[in-house]
């Protein structure tokens, strides 16, 4: 694309909006182009370089350094595009200053290997300190890079509605790299990203954008068909329409959150998924009146708690500059009150996965063997043993850890934990 002033002055206000980390990035996004109206072109531009930005943010910041140069949105713009965008100085010089064309040369040059960890993997310090006490710095180096590498898009077909083959031969009429995915039986996978908001499969609720390890959620859980089942942070949904298609529309089904929007924005999927057994209902907090009531009556709970997002880098880059260490251990509290809360409803019997979208050990297994060591009544299934039940051929140990360089998911944990019988 010919790099223009015009297109570089639009590039620059998307990106210092979002820079200043006040709001998620596709949120800034999604402001911008309600605000500007451009072409197709221009917001493509825009779009994959204020994500390309942030995902390579530390190297860039380094490389802004390196003529004692401030990180502003336009050098951070310009390094970007010739280190990463596939640009060179030739197609940059129109728009350079005197000096930057040296500079971009410098930043052009720059071997990532000789530079500290935390700047390689592109994840900050407070991060990193965190995965070395679980981590070796290689395996930190890989799953930094792998977060670095934009996400694939992943289907979930509607199993009340249609068949995978069905939807997936559909797809590949259509012109569209879609295949299935590995490990989840409900799963597509497309190698671009369409827009599919309009595609007649999707509005009429055959299928539903949902990443294969947010999938394995429902799969571990496995509900069937007559149980009461209890999804504890349901948001807009997506793990709730899974688990109701899994049970047939039969049983019941409650969807609990604390966001009146969230279950706002459940109500037109809902609607589209043909179920019939999906209650949602707003909660006031993890001890609402209605947990209360119905403790000890549920067979299922599916606790997806709120965590720091750092699993959805890939699709999130700014998170790991939008959370800290202290917002991590507000998280952690909040983690525990609702696992132990959710605990309650359980009948002797009953299985509670506890899961979040995090790699860090203080939200999943530390949380999960606190929860272990004050709630005897509980043991922890290992999940190898669940996905072996559910004729899923992917090799895990106790939790389900996945994660983008070995799995090409998101970074999804998961624990299974069952109330012991009388």
């Amino acid at each position: 694309m010919l790099l223009t002033e015009y297109r570089l002055d639009l590039v620059i206000q998307a990106l210092r909006n979002a820079l200043k980390m006040e709001h998620p990035a596709d949120a800034v996004l999604r402001h911008f182009f309600q605000a500007e109206r451009i072409g197709s072109n221009e917001r493509s531009l825009v779009a994959e370089t204020l994500f390309g930005v942030l995902r390579h943010r530390l190297l860039l910041e380094y490389g802004c350094t390196l003529d004692k140069g401030q990180a502003t949105a336009r050098r951070m713009t310009l390094a970007y595009w010739v280190k990463f965008g596939g640009y060179n100085l030739r197609e940059l010089e129109p728009l350079l200053k005197a000096k930057e064309a040296d500079w971009l040369g410098s930043v052009k040059s720059i071997n990532a290997n000789d530079l500290p960890l935390s700047i390689q993997a592109e994840l900050p310090e407070w991060i990193v300190d965190k995965l070395r006490t679980q981590h070796s710095d290689a395996e930190i180096l890989e799953l930094g890079r792998s977060m670095q590498q934009p996400a694939p898009l992943d289907l979930r077909v509607n199993t009340l509605l249609a068949g995978r083959d069905e939807v997936l031969q559909a797809l590949q009429a259509d012109g569209l790299d879609a295949q299935a995915t590995p490990y989840s039986p409900m799963g597509i996978r497309l190698k671009y990203k369409p827009a599919l908001n309009k595609h007649a499969l999707f509005l009429t609720g055959k299928f539903e954008v949902q990443d294969e390890g947010s999938q394995m959620l429902g799969l571990l859980l496995a509900p069937k068909r007559n149980d009461m089942v209890v999804d504890f942070c349901a948001g807009a949904g997506g793990k709730t329409l899974m688990l109701g298609a899994m049970m047939n529309s039969q049983g019941r089904l409650y969807a609990w959150d604390v966001s009146e929007k969230r279950l706002t924005n459940l109500k037109p999927r809902l609607k589209r998924s043909g179920l019939s057994n999906v209650q949602p209902q707003l909660i006031a907090h993890e001890n609402d009146s209605k947990v209360k009531r119905l403790a000890g009556k549920i067979d299922r709970v599916l606790v997806d708690a709120p965590c720091s997002g750092l699993g959805t880098l890939r699709r999130n880059p700014d998170l790991k500059f939008r959370q800290s260490p202290q917002s991590v251990a507000e998280l952690n509290v909040k983690q525990t009150a609702i696992l132990d809360s959710a605990a309650r409803l359980l009948k002797q019997g009953g299985r509670l996965v506890y899961a979040t979208c995090s790699f860090l050990h203080e939200e999943n297994q530390g949380i999960v063997q606190a929860f272990l060591a004050t709630h005897p009544d509980f043991a922890l299934l290992p999940a190898s043993e669940v996905l072996r039940q559910q004729h899923i051929d992917l090799a895990m140990g106790d939790y389900l850890q996945l994660n983008p360089q070995q799995h090409n998911t998101d970074g999804f944990f998961a624990a299974v934990l069952e109330r012991k019988g009388a």
